[in-house]
């Protein structure tokens, strides 16, 4: 009898023991927090800035009877541009970009005088005025491995603008087209955002061809180029539409 009850006795501590284990708070781990990486920088998409900057003629611009001016003037360029960048891969990119200037580039000539002998009456000479222009252009560039917010690229296309003459004998204007030509570089410091700095070589003529006689009166001529640098700075606003989106782990 008395073994009988120590046993029961035995029983019920153990039940009871477990109990109270099973009342104690669990010590298992909580499930690790997932943590979505970063998405992948990409330069693909379309974006739109302003630009700010300055240019100048080139010493053989706005050619006149075939004689270029002596002297020139630089003046502010500014204007915005739009574009679609995209990425070939993690180092090469591709894309087209056009814009729109205004300028108060314009040169002074003191060789260009009556005859283009040097006579002259008064100053003799001519002024041209670059008013506005613009460009359609490819962009080809790289980023470096490790630093995939920097670009450097070079850039060249299409180039219009229209041209102002002032002379003793007339003053005219003519939309005159071309090509043009330059590099840059560009940051993107922010993830939509990006600052870039810019040179252009430009060159545009006039359209008018005559076989016969063709002697460069007039800024329609195609004998008559302007020749341009200009240098700029900008910002663009990248809206990567179409960018593949972070993937979320789901519950």
């Amino acid at each position: 009898m008395k073994t009988t009850l120590s046993a029961i006795a035995v029983a019920a501590a153990l039940a009871a023991g477990a109990a109270q284990a099973a009342d104690l708070p669990s010590r298992k781990a909580p499930p690790p927090v997932f943590v979505p990486p970063p998405p992948v920088l990409t330069w693909t998409g379309f974006y739109a800035g302003l630009n700010l900057g300055g240019g100048w003629m080139a010493n053989n611009s706005s050619n006149l009877w075939g004689w270029g001016n002596n002297g020139n003037t630089g003046g502010v360029v500014g204007g915005g541009q739009i574009g679609y960048n995209y990425q070939l891969s993690p180092l090469f990119l591709v894309g087209l970009e056009t814009d729109f200037q205004g300028t108060s580039i314009g040169s002074g000539g003191s060789n260009n005088n009556l005859w283009a002998l040097g006579w002259g009456w008064g100053n003799g000479g001519s002024t041209a005025r670059l008013n506005w222009f613009g460009t359609v252009r490819g962009r080809a560039g790289f980023t470096f491995p490790g630093l995939p917010t920097l670009l450097v690229y070079g850039t060249g296309g299409f180039a219009y603008g229209e041209v102002q003459r002032n002379s003793w004998w007339n003053q005219n204007s003519a939309v005159q087209t071309g090509w043009t030509a330059g590099g840059g570089v560009e940051w993107m410091f922010l993830p939509n955002w990006s600052a870039k700095a810019e040179y252009l070589y430009t060159d545009i003529s006039g359209s008018n061809q005559n076989a016969f006689f063709n002697p460069g009166f007039g800024l329609n001529n195609v004998n008559n180029h302007t020749r341009f640098h200009t240098v700029r700075a900008g910002v663009n606003y990248h809206f990567n539409f179409g960018a593949p989106a972070p993937v979320l782990a789901k519950y």
